[in-house]
């Protein structure tokens, strides 16, 4: 308790000092103010003076550019062939109100306002002048406004022909003055000396008062009655000198003053309040009281402060303990989280451990088999056949893998080129079908709304994005259910690119809430009863969200259990320039066509994509009215050069209409069926029928383009398309050198190339592949299979080697890569190293004598 008494008994004198100090700077600030006031008065008076001598040098720099211009004008006017004609025609402005002309000898002349025109009124007595030109006595002219005049004489060859006078009014200045003197509390005329009449009052230079119009005037309104002032400012005037007084105006300490412009020719005559111009003294002084009593306050708020300090110490400490608290939860939480994580990636790793054993275990044990019914030709090729769903399997297991490490590292890169989404469509319907229809499942496919169907994008990855959407749908959907694929075009944003939305819908198992909610997040799966038998990485949904997004679209989806699942993307692809062929159509005559089908937005969708083709597409809804378009263009000299006929219509169906327009025409009008269906029936009706084909369901230009010319082969007896087996005879008797290092991928490479009658020969590496392409004769090879990760030298240097050989067959030869490298940066360093072409490993023969067919030079390949 004692030790607390002498804190507070050392407190007191420490308090009490703190105030003297204050004090004590409070006086010093108070004096240090009381003399800022006077200088910045003295600062101000001064300033003022500045003010003037400006507003005078305006003004007489205004005289003066006057005065120039007008003996410029005279030079003009000595110039002109008619000079009275001249100064007719010269306008007057706001500045020169009137311009005059006295020819020598004469005591009239003209204006340019058009009255005569004499000097008698004018009084140049006052012997004033600017830059030599003679300045009149103020006056009031013909429109009520104070003005001046000045002359000048006009000389030609050295004699003066005349006189030109050209009237200024006062007016004019005031655009050239300041608009607000001291914030308008100011008094501002300009006043001539000889009248001591107010010629002008610029706008915004205070109150006009009691309307001074002269000297007496503004002493009686502002009480100047002291005769000695005003006889030492009638001195001052006639002297041309500057005046500044002090005086109480309206109850105001003012300062008046009287300035001479041009040598007192003019006079800039006023006052401002003292007030006016201390005004910022005063603000300094108040700022600075400001900041003391701020000073102050902030004194007594930091003792308050102080005192409260010591009280707040233990809440704070409370509070950082609580902190530490949340901090740690959090902490517990992320191991959690983490813990979770790699649950996660051990139980995918379990899952993949399962799903890969499940396609070896088929592979290795098919293969065991194969080694005891070698003899068994039917038991061998049905092995062979399981062991290579097997494989693809696998395959696509381990595609999965890569693509979830391309995306977790950020590698993930998109291929752009051109396509068209009727190869899109059918690459995925081809595949798709199928397993639908092994399930028994109706695959609806829709397109609507498209304008372009050439876009620009990476077709794999789409067609990726496709294939996981609907292959899921047909996984999780039960034997007999609906499949929907919809593509739809939206409104433009811009005119470059092609909105469009793609929809898979079903009506499967569906999902639940929960897993709705992770859908899109690598290494989850739906887990229940039914689809545990689906096998499947989980990785699916997470690759199909990254190509997505890396294309700048979106994906959303909706599901209810046991009523199915709703998958939706928008994406922009971008419209590739000049991609209609108007030639095409041209060449084969072909202007006009009619589309019969009983969906009118089929029929609107078909005039769409034909629009830029400048084939003018006519739309009927039923076969009945189909009949009365074909007799009526018929009739009238239009024919039709092309139907588009769908296969199934109410009351009249396709066939049967084609039927009857077979009929009515005396040629047979090329016909295409549209159908959804396909199938052996279509076919053979459009056979039976002549000149007539079957075009599947949804229409693309592209799809129509390729009928036309089937059609057209056929009916020339000869294809324009080779066949399989037709492109695989031309390969035989080929000749090629491969590089590869693997011993078992060489054997498996060189009998299936024997089986399809092409010699190989194989080297184990880079170097050697170079020597003995050096070493061969010119075109020996067709040629060459480079596999690229291989010891001595990699497949890119030997290619680079191969093409910087002088020898022509080196440029020409084919070089396609054949390597396990199959992501897209690869394909694209295969081709920067000078290949043509990238095949992925395992290598697939069809794909292989594809690549083959299409690279080799001089090879007429027919399908």
């Amino acid at each position: 308790m004692k030790l607390g008494l002498n804190r507070k008994d050392k407190g007191i004198p420490l308090f009490l000092s703190v105030i003297l100090v204050f004090f004590a700077l409070g006086m010093v600030v108070f004096s240090v103010s009381k003399r800022t006031s006077y200088e910045m008065s003295a600062s101000a008076i001064h300033n003022l003076n500045e003010s003037l001598n400006l507003i005078k040098g305006t003004i007489e720099s205004i005289l003066i550019k006057e005065a120039e211009f007008q003996i410029l004008l005279t030079g003009e006017i000595a110039a002109a062939e008619d000079p009275e004609a001249y100064v007719r025609s010269y306008n007057s402005n706001q500045t020169m109100v009137r311009i005059s002309l006295i020819l020598s000898g004469q005591t009239e002349g003209i204006s340019n306002t058009g009255e005569v025109f004499t000097a008698e009124d004018l009084d140049f007595s006052g012997g004033r002048s600017i830059e030599g030109l003679a300045l009149s006595q103020s006056y009031i002219n013909s429109m009520g406004t104070w003005a001046y005049t000045m002359k000048c004489p006009v000389v030609k060859d050295g004699e003066e022909t005349a006189v030109l006078y050209i009237e200024y009014i006062y007016e004019s200045l005031a655009g050239s003055l300041p608009n607000k003197f001291y914030n308008g509390s100011a008094m501002l005329y300009l006043m001539d000396p000889k009248s001591e009449r107010f010629v002008l009052k610029p706008t915004g230079m205070g109150e006009r008062n009691a309307g001074h119009l002269n000297l007496e005037d503004f002493y009686r309104a502002n009480s100047i009655l002291e005769e000695e002032i005003q006889a030492s400012v009638s001195d001052g005037i006639q002297a041309g000198k500057n005046i500044m007084f002090y005086h109480d105006i309206q109850g105001k300490a003012s300062l008046i003053y009287m300035w001479s412009v041009d040598d007192g020719a003019t006079y800039l005559i006023g006052y401002v309040p003292i007030e006016a111009i201390q005004q910022e003294g005063k603000a300094v002084n108040q700022n600075i009281l400001t900041v003391v009593v701020v000073m102050m306050a902030a004194f007594f708020l930091c003792c308050i402060l102080y005192y409260f300090n010591y009280r707040q110490q233990d809440r704070i400490r409370k509070e950082r303990e609580a902190e530490r608290e949340v901090h740690n939860r959090q902490l517990a939480e992320a191991l959690r989280a983490a813990q979770a994580a790699s649950n996660s990636k051990t139980t995918f790793l379990s899952n993949m451990s399962h799903d890969i054993r499940t396609p070896m275990n088929a592979i290795l044990g098919f293969t065991t088999l194969l080694e005891k019914d070698a003899d068994n030709p039917l038991k061998v090729r049905e092995y062979t056949r399981k062991i290579s769903a097997s494989g693809r399997h696998l395959l696509s297991l381990i595609n999965d893998v890569l693509d979830v490490s391309k995306i977790e590292s950020g590698k993930m890169i998109l291929t752009i080129g051109e396509f068209t989404l009727n190869d899109l469509v059918s690459s995925v319907d081809t595949i798709i079908r199928p397993m639908a229809a092994a399930k028994k499942q109706n695959l609806q496919i829709q397109v609507t709304g498209i304008r372009h169907e050439y876009l620009t994008g990476d077709e794999t990855r789409l067609n990726q994005m496709l294939i996981n959407l609907l292959s899921n749908a047909v996984k999780y959907t039960q034997e007999g259910g609906n499949i929907w694929f919809r593509i739809a075009g939206l409104g433009k944003r811009s005119s470059q690119f092609e909105h469009i939305r793609i929809e898979v819908e079903d009506d499967g198992y569906g999902m639940t809430p929960e897993y709705l909610e992770t859908i899109f997040e690598a290494f989850t799966r739906a887990e229940n009863s039914t689809t545990n038998k689906v096998q499947g990485t989980g990785l699916g949904m997470a690759i199909t969200k990254n190509i997505v997004e890396l294309m700048g679209g979106t994906i959303d989806v909706s599901s209810k259990v046991g009523k199915g699942s709703l998958f939706r993307v928008e994406l922009e692809l971008r419209i590739p320039d000049g991609q209609t062929d108007e030639q095409f159509w041209e060449k084969r005559h072909i202007s006009r066509i009619l589309a019969v089908d009983d969906d009118a937005e089929t029929c609107e969708n078909i005039k769409m994509l034909m629009k830029d083709t400048k084939v003018q597409v006519d739309t009927a809804l039923s076969g009945k009215d189909a009949l009365c378009m074909v007799q009526k263009a018929y009739d009238t000299g239009y024919d039709y050069h092309m139907i588009l006929m769908d296969w199934k219509m109410p009351d009249m169906n396709g066939s049967e209409t084609a039927g009857k327009i077979r009929g009515l025409l005396p040629y047979p009008v090329p016909i295409l069926f549209l159908t959804a269906y396909g199938g052996d029936e279509v076919q053979e009706e459009a056979f039976r029928i002549g000149s007539a084909d079957i075009l599947s369901k949804p229409f693309f230009a592209a799809a129509l383009k390729e009928a036309v010319l089937r059609m057209e082969a056929e009916r020339n007896h000869k294809t324009d398309t080779v066949s399989e087996t037709d492109k695989a005879d031309s390969l035989k008797g080929l000749r090629l050198l491969v590089a590869e290092d693997n011993e078992i991928n060489a054997e498996i490479l060189s009998e299936l190339l024997d089986l399809e009658g092409i010699t190989c020969e194989i080297k184990e590496n880079g170097q050697l592949v170079v020597e003995r392409f050096k070493a061969s004769e010119p075109y020996e090879f067709d040629a060459v299979l480079m596999d690229v990760q291989m010891p001595v030298m990699n497949g890119y240097d030997a290619t680079k080697t191969i093409r910087a050989l002088d020898r022509r067959d080196a440029k020409e030869i084919v070089i396609i890569a054949m390597t396990a490298n199959a992501f897209a940066e690869d394909v694209k360093d295969a081709l920067d190293a000078g290949m043509n072409a990238h095949i992925a490993k395992p290598i697939d023969m069809e794909l292989l004598k594809k690549t083959l067919g299409q690279s080799i030079q001089g090879k007429e390949l027919r399908k």
